[in-house]
């Protein structure tokens, strides 16, 4: 993706549609007669000029379909609009070669759409790591083993390294594909740990584990020096919850070592995430930060076979806004790219169900993977094993046959 950024627009319900349409400050009358026509495929530029939009407009009618535009936008009265193309992907392949010969910069929105139409049609295959290729035929199953005291629904469970030893080899047993090692509470309000005391926490153990378990070990740290020594005592991923926005050396690391990454968003650091959870557009944010961690991997070297990309259940993120994330997880299809999600146990479950307790949170939880499989995510990763292995699979079977 590169300047215009165009991205799969997906809307599960007419309100869904007509509520997109108002938000770009659509005129009434154009909103009652596109929400219909939306049952097609959407696909949403932002904040193009006025006389771009005004050229995908009349193409797009000519090909039997349409393109919303803030109202203005004919007459330039206004800058510039946000755009929803709205049509078949025949339709919308065919304004690709139309647009090859159109000024104003629309050639390279040609290039950029093309791409994005045949991403959103090709499943990534695998996923490679430092030490193998992992298949995506079926989700993945990555398992929290926490060696913390203060995560927010299993800490202080595994500080034991005989316990973390145990739980791990459990899980494995259990189905798991990876094992995501962590050293550092990610919660909410949690106070940062210093990269010593994260490295004491993690290390030992992963070597222990990385001479027994056949299934992938993956690290869930931002900085470059804890990842660094979890590679070489036998990880294979590095998982930043920063999306290599925290510590400038991690992408050369990741790329140096082959690893596997997950590039995850937030919205500041865990101590301050849940200040501010309000969005003017949600999953446009998320894509265009998504995007630009992609960017920085791209940049140090990292191949895409070895990234995959995470929205962020819970992490700058109110409950509304994580409901959103999953309902239109499909959007992030538009990457080409593999996508995890991490919903297990978390507060948004507790809220809707009424559920204080986290370990009460187990069939909230298996709604969301469920869901998640459906709408195209190929790793889960969740505190309960053998129950998510069931949901994810039973999800893929029902999807796939």
């Amino acid at each position: 993706m590169g300047h215009f950024l165009p991205r799969l627009l997906v809307v599960p319900t007419p309100e869904h549609a007509a509520r997109e349409l108002r938000r770009m400050a659509v005129d009434s009358h154009g909103i009652a007669e596109m929400v219909p026509k939306m049952r097609t495929l959407c696909i949403e530029l932002s904040r193009i000029k006025c006389r771009q939009a005004n050229v995908l407009k009349q193409e797009m009618l000519s090909l039997g379909g349409d393109a919303a535009v803030a109202r203005g936008t004919v007459a330039c009265s206004i800058d510039s609009t946000d755009c929803i193309l709205i049509g078949t992907a025949k339709q919308l392949a065919r304004l690709c070669r139309k647009l090859e010969t159109q000024p104003f910069g629309l050639p390279e929105l040609a290039v950029e759409l093309d791409t994005l139409l045949t991403r959103i049609t090709s499943v990534p295959a695998g996923w490679r790591t430092s030490r193998r290729s992992l298949s995506l035929h079926r989700p993945l199953i990555m398992g929290i083993l926490n060696i913390t005291p203060d995560s927010f629904s299993d800490g202080g469970r595994c500080n034991d390294p005989d316990r973390a030893f145990e739980k791990a080899l459990m899980m494995e047993s259990e189905g798991a594909d990876i094992i995501d090692i962590g050293g550092e509470s990610t919660r909410p309000g949690a106070a940062p740990v210093s990269s010593e005391e994260e490295i004491g926490r993690i290390v030992p153990i992963i070597e222990r584990l990385a001479a027994t378990l056949k299934c992938a070990i993956s690290v869930d740290t931002w900085k470059s020096e804890v990842a660094g020594r979890a590679l070489s005592a036998g990880a294979e991923i590095i998982n930043d919850i920063s999306g290599f926005n925290f510590d400038p050396q991690m992408p050369g690391l990741a790329a140096a070592c082959g690893a596997g990454v997950v590039l995850m968003h937030t919205r500041g650091t865990p101590d301050r995430m849940q200040q501010d959870t309000s969005y003017d557009d949600l999953m446009t944010e998320i894509t265009a930060a998504l995007h630009a961690s992609v960017v920085r991997a791209h940049e140090a070297g990292i191949s895409d076979h070895c990234i995959a990309i995470d929205p962020g259940i819970g992490f700058g993120k109110g409950a509304a806004g994580n409901l959103e994330v999953v309902r239109r997880l499909a959007e992030f299809s538009g990457f080409g790219l593999p996508v995890l999600i991490g919903p297990s146990r978390k507060m948004f479950i507790g809220k809707v169900l009424g559920r204080e307790q986290t370990d009460d949170r187990l069939f909230g939880t298996a709604a969301v993977v469920a869901l998640s499989v459906s709408h195209g995510a190929s790793i889960l990763r969740v505190h309960d094993v053998r129950a998510m292995r069931d949901v994810a699979d039973m999800a893929h079977a029902v999807m796939h046959g």
